[in-house]
């Protein structure tokens, strides 16, 4: 289940606000009854050009640009410079990203603009496309200052760490050389360390044995598929982008409790392989999904939630339980490609970012989800990128078309040449 979005507007004491990208990330958008009541929604119009999407910024600009980067570096496309430049110039002058600010002359506000979540979001985004070291180190630097004594990052700063902050760190470290084990704390703590505390282990409930809780709630840990997908991802050392999985599949492992209630995962890569056993199971009970909890979204799947277990699970080398979620995502049964056109039904960037990123994580073709291309569906959204791998496969292809037929026709030149010399040499001999 996702984190309720009272919850933690209760904990960060920011409002939904702190929570950017929430539409993305889970089925629904942001129930109105939680919107901030402030009058600063900016309309898409007024943000800088180069912004994907048509929607309000307000809740997810920096999140939707950045996965939107990230997929189609996944695909082979390189992004418009003033896209680039959108999310670049987001950023903080101390180095933190905010989910959106439409005066990027006015100074930031360190202990209200600025998050972790966001931060590492934009810096796995700025990493990829290449060119913007000087940011992306700038990000790392404000991402290691405001790292909790335990290792991980919470929802602002200041604020304790949750699993899903911590998790979106680990992958701005990973996606920019650096070993994310190697981030400490103050106190010595790495993030692993943080995120293996929010670990529900053998003293649960067998079904939520391996989960991951967002962060504990009254001193107790309750089992969430969204910390769970992105907590498994982290702690094989992952980011929101995943290679694509082997061809050999990894069956996944439950936990082993061997009546022991205090058994848990010691390390990151065993708490990986328990969590990955409970998204399967979980899947496999949703028949291919997991359904959607959070408070005021309608009953029914989590799209983003399934999308990033596929990503985990992929991640991990669990190519068949991967592909099992991804199938169902695929399928038309499924609406899917309905809930990625948005709420505007214009197309949503970062709901198409994270079915391309599951897409070729699972393996499968991005150009054809279930007769659908996500890529051409995910440009389309923004500025026209620099440049497409299938257009540049399409010149090569083009260019050796005609390299073929002139080749063709230089073979059947001499060849034609070699037999009038045949025929000239014979004629010369009847005489």
């Amino acid at each position: 289940m996702a984190p309720s979005l009272a919850v933690l507007a209760t904990r960060t004491g920011k409002g939904v606000v702190a929570l950017a990208g929430a539409a993305v990330l889970s089925t629904a958008a942001v129930p109105a009854a939680l919107a901030d009541p402030s009058p600063a929604a900016s309309s898409p119009s007024s943000a800088a050009p180069g912004l994907y999407g048509s929607g309000d910024p307000k809740f997810d600009g920096v999140f939707r640009q950045s996965l939107a980067f990230l997929a189609q570096h996944a695909t082979g496309v390189t992004p418009a410079k003033p896209a680039i430049d959108w999310l670049a110039g987001q950023q903080c002058a101390d180095g933190g990203f905010p989910g959106f600010r439409a005066d990027t002359g006015k100074p930031c506000d360190a202990a209200k603009d600025e998050f972790p979540d966001q931060t590492a979001a934009a810096v796995q985004a700025l990493a990829a496309v290449g060119g913007r070291g000087a940011q992306v180190e700038k990000g790392l630097a404000w991402l290691k200052g405001h790292q909790n004594a335990d290792g991980g990052w919470g929802m602002n700063p200041g604020a304790e760490s949750n699993a899903n902050s911590t998790a979106a760190a680990v992958g701005a470290f990973a996606a920019a050389g650096q070993d994310p084990a190697k981030v400490r704390s103050k106190d010595g703590k790495s993030p692993y360390d943080a995120l293996l505390t929010f670990q529900v282990g053998c003293d649960a409930p067998e079904g939520d044995r391996g989960a991951f809780a967002w962060a504990p709630q009254k001193g107790k840990l309750t089992a969430d598929n969204f910390a769970s997908a992105a907590a498994t991802t982290a702690a094989l050392g992952k980011g929101y982008l995943v290679e694509p999985a082997g061809k050999e599949d990894k069956p996944v492992q439950p936990l082993a409790c061997a009546n022991d209630e205090k058994a848990k995962p010691k390390d990151a890569p065993a708490a990986a392989a328990a969590s990955a056993a409970y998204l399967a199971k979980k899947l496999d009970a949703g028949r291919g999904h997991l359904e959607a909890s959070m408070p005021g979204a309608p009953k029914g799947p989590d799209y983003g939630t399934t999308a990033d277990a596929v990503t985990a699970l992929a991640a991990g080398g669990h190519r068949e339980a991967a592909g099992k979620a991804l199938d169902w995502l695929k399928s038309a049964d499924s609406k899917t490609l309905a809930w990625a056109e948005g709420d505007n039904r214009k197309g949503d960037p970062g709901r198409l970012a994270k079915l391309v990123l599951a897409a070729r994580a699972a393996g499968a073709d991005p150009r054809d989800f279930g007769g659908t291309d996500l890529v051409q569906k995910l440009n389309a959204t923004g500025p026209a990128p620099e440049s497409a791998a299938s257009d540049e496969k399409k010149d090569d292809e083009k260019d050796a078309s005609s390299s073929g037929t002139w080749w063709f026709v230089a073979v059947a030149f001499v060849a034609a040449v070699g037999v009038g010399f045949l025929f000239s040499n014979r004629r010369k001999k009847q005489r």
